[in-house]
């Protein structure tokens, strides 16, 4: 998938960084983000798999039972509803900060649009093409 990517600046090392944001209501997914590396996960309502039905889309996930049902992680943590994306560098990143470089990047800014200042609304974001989608376990219970 696509995406146009943006320049971000860590609030916390001044490190820059590629960023892309997902606006979860044209997709129908879910996200949330590794509790180790940052990585987001995206889950597609309309996914080939078996999607629980439980999952609530447009919003970060909850826990409701469903970070189990995800696979580990690619760097070997885990997806949690309390995890926040990371800094390729240093830490979690902060939504406030955020607000600089996400709306100096965005073209809807001139006609009103504004960041959610959180990491838990209907946009998710992806630091360096770091992310991976419809993560579920094979075998759901």
């Amino acid at each position: 998938m696509a995406r146009e990517q943006k320049v971000g600046v860590c609030d916390d090392c001044s490190e820059t960084f590629r960023y892309d944001l997902i606006h979860n209501g044209f997709n129908d997914s879910a996200y949330s983000y590794c509790d180790s590396c940052g990585r987001t996960v995206l889950l597609n309502r309309f996914s080939s798999m078996s999607v629980p039905p439980n999952l609530k889309v447009h919003q970060r996930l909850w826990d409701g039972g469903l970070e189990r049902r995800l696979r580990p992680c690619p760097c070997g943590g885990k997806f949690r509803a309390d995890a926040s994306p990371r800094c390729p560098i240093a830490v979690n990143l902060s939504p406030f900060p955020a607000k600089r470089y996400r709306e100096a990047n965005a073209s809807g800014t001139k006609k009103g649009w504004k960041w959610q200042d959180n990491w838990s609304g209907i946009y998710a974001i992806v630091i360096e093409g770091k992310v991976v989608e419809d993560w579920w376990e094979s075998a759901q219970s």
